[in-house]
């Protein structure tokens, strides 16, 4: 038995992210209820429905091989042989080591065995985060059996790429000097990338651009539910942040990429982000007679910022903050004048996810990223430095990596069974044609 592996640190490290993952999961709660609340009568059942279902598809398939794929850049780092293949062997669901109790397990082969253990759920909350809000950009058009397919193949072999590439300390791209705290990039951006995708290959909705000879048009039925469910969002923003940290007890608190912060600088920048996108939400919203953004505005702040929580002054992060909604106002109209229907997932990942990227590479241009304690040269804390362009780099990588599979999936069922419902389905209402069910 390895008592070290139970210690009082090592509970408490595991119990962060205990917190962290379930966190997210009171995000799917809240994009569930936005999305309830904006879509029309008739199809807040089958919305529900296809959430459920893709977070479960999206999170079983990343729990089979995701954090191992995730865990191949700390294998290559450290040296070992066939990093890819060891990496895969150690860290699938099925393995020894997912299934021993840290106890029983060497601190010396599996170092923080309950944290890493722990961790691998947070990764899969990520990956069902990443689902849900491909779901959430294609509702009210896309079939289901489409749907659960991107949800399976993103992930399974997507998410976790996309997460291996930018996210972490030790992944190919943070090596060269992106930075990427709480996975804005590898989260939004991707998923804005295949949304926008998919709604263009599906074509808007009836009634949006133009008159429906029939009258149909979209129709948010609930505005309560969409405020509900941007607080829930709220809330859980500021606990998932506490899962892009190392917390190492004695030594410091360090961001996802080891760049130095502490858990107080984190949560406040959070807030400061929050709020301020709040007020710039708010104004907006005032502004264009449009409520939505007095719930969308703290987020968008949030996801501008996201990238340097860890690194970010105070004031900074209120700016971004405030910068975030006017950006993802911006890209909305683009995408009106375009006739693309995206009105919710792409503003953010065009908009404050790209931008404050990049934004941030160039105020934190020089800042000292990358590497892991105990290792030597290459691979030293510190040993990059945060740069504009490979945030450029990030961004174009993550869009091509999603890009080209979206469209391919489209194509795929374009040509088979089809990738939007019928005429009919909206005409009747998802809720009626799929389960009988119809608006009273």
């Amino acid at each position: 038995m390895f008592l070290e592996q139970v210690s009082t640190d090592s509970i408490l490290s595991a119990f962060i992210y205990v917190i962290s993952a379930v966190s997210v999961i009171l995000v799917l709660v809240g994009l569930g209820m936005v999305d309830a609340g904006l879509v029309r009568a008739g199809n807040v059942l089958h919305t529900w429905v296809q959430k459920f279902v893709t977070c479960f598809v999206g999170g079983l398939a990343a729990f089979l091989f995701g954090d191992a794929i995730w865990q191949w850049q700390f294998y290559s780092a450290f040296g070992t042989p066939h990093p890819l293949r060891q990496a895969l062997s150690d860290w699938w669901l099925g393995s020894a080591i997912m299934a021993a109790p840290a106890i029983t397990l060497d601190p010396k082969l599996v170092a923080g065995a309950d944290t890493q253990q722990v961790f691998s759920v947070f990764f899969v909350t990520f990956a069902m985060a990443t689902v849900a809000l491909v779901h959430s950009g294609t509702a009210e058009r896309i079939r289901s059996a489409p749907l659960y397919a991107m949800a399976f193949v993103i992930g399974l072999i997507l998410c976790p790429f996309a997460a291996w590439l930018t996210w972490g300390p030790l992944s190919p791209l943070t090596n060269a000097g992106l930075h990427d705290f709480e996975g804005a990039v590898a989260l939004y951006v991707f998923t804005g990338t295949w949304t926008l995708v998919t709604a263009w290959r599906m074509g808007p909705r009836a009634g949006v651009f133009a008159p429906d000879a029939e009258g149909l048009s979209p129709a948010p039925n609930s505005y309560a539910s969409v405020a509900t469910g941007a607080l829930f969002v709220f809330m859980a923003i500021p606990l998932i942040a506490l899962g892009s940290t190392w917390i190492m007890p004695g030594k410091g608190v360090f961001g996802i990429t080891m760049a130095q912060t502490g858990i107080g600088v984190v949560i406040k920048n959070v807030f400061c982000a929050l709020l301020g996108g709040g007020v710039s939400g708010a104004i907006l919203a005032a502004w264009l007679r449009e409520p939505v953004w007095v719930f969308f505005g703290p987020i968008a702040g949030a996801v501008m910022t996201g990238t340097i929580f860890d690194i970010a002054g105070s004031l900074e992060s209120v700016a971004f903050g405030v910068l975030g909604p006017v950006l993802a106002v911006l890209v909305s109209r683009v995408l009106v004048r375009l006739r693309l229907d995206e009105p919710k997932v792409a503003p953010l990942a065009f908009g404050p996810g790209m931008c404050g990227s990049i934004l941030g590479g160039v105020l934190h241009c020089g800042t000292a990223t990358a590497g892991f304690p105990d290792l030597a040269a290459p691979y030293i804390v510190g040993h990059a430095q945060i740069g504009a362009w490979m945030q450029i780099e990030g961004v174009v990588a993550i869009m091509l990596l999603a890009a080209v599979p979206a469209w391919v999936i489209c194509r795929v069922f374009e040509a088979t069974s089809g990738l939007r419902i019928s005429r009919d389905c909206e005409r009747e209402g998802m809720d009626a044609t799929y389960w009988g069910r119809r608006q009273e």
